[in-house]
Parts: C-alpha cells; structure tokens; sequence
C-alpha cells in the first residue's frame, strides 16, 4: 500500500505537501524494481527545477536510472544521509529514504499527479 496523503507520478516518484514545500522520494514499486541501492545523485540545495525534468540518479545494483522532479520549484535541501547510506531508499522509501526538499513554484501543477489509487492501478497495469 502506498500512502493516502502523497501525491504520485507515472515515472514513480512521490511528493508530500507540507505548506509551500514539498517534500520528494522514490516509490516502493520503484525501490523494489530497482533493486539494491548503492548510490543517488540529488539536486544540489538552490537548483531550479521544472516538472518532468530529470534533476538526478539513482543507482543499483541492476541499472542506473533517473530522478524526475515532481513539480516546478528550488530545492530547499538534499537528504545528506543517503550520501553514507543510500539502502535507505529499500529500507524506507517513504520514511528516512527521501531524497530532496522544494519550495514549490506552481500549486496548480499537483493536479497533474495521481492519488495513491490512481498510482495503484498505474503500478497494477504495469505488472
């Protein structure tokens, strides 16, 4: 199951809403396809980013892949403790294992994203 109060992309990245900021990770179907993390590359602190673009990578034991940003935003912070142990993308996706911090720049953009059923079924379709 997935949690009720993110929001979700096709690309399988989530974002939780906290006021003016949100906060970015990988789902668990991602982790789990992904495999073994070994290392992430995250946006630096001041970045601009836009909605789809890629902003970093994540790398596993399988496959390098990329990191789409949610929204259009800054990054406020990066999860420096991915940096020493990026597992925690396995261990806790939606917990310790968040990636990057954004002051968000278009509130009308999280209209775009899927509620935690719609990714269900995206995720459902996919297998």
């Amino acid at each position: 199951m997935n949690p009720q109060d993110l929001l979700y992309t096709k690309e399988h990245e989530w974002i939780r809403v906290e006021g003016e900021e949100g906060v970015v990770g990988i789902t668990d179907h991602a982790q789990k396809e992904l495999g073994d993390i070994v290392y992430v590359e995250s946006p630096e602190s001041g970045t601009a980013v836009k909605a789809g673009d890629e902003v970093g990578t994540i790398e596993s034991v399988k496959a390098v892949s990329p990191l789409y940003s949610p929204l259009t935003g800054e990054v406020t912070d990066a999860n420096g403790g991915l940096d020493d142990a990026p597992e925690l993308l396995n261990q806790e996706p939606y917990g310790g294992g968040w990636i990057y911090r954004m002051r968000l720049g278009n509130v009308g953009e999280l209209d775009g994203l899927m509620k935690a059923e719609d990714y269900e079924k995206l995720v459902s379709s996919e297998e």
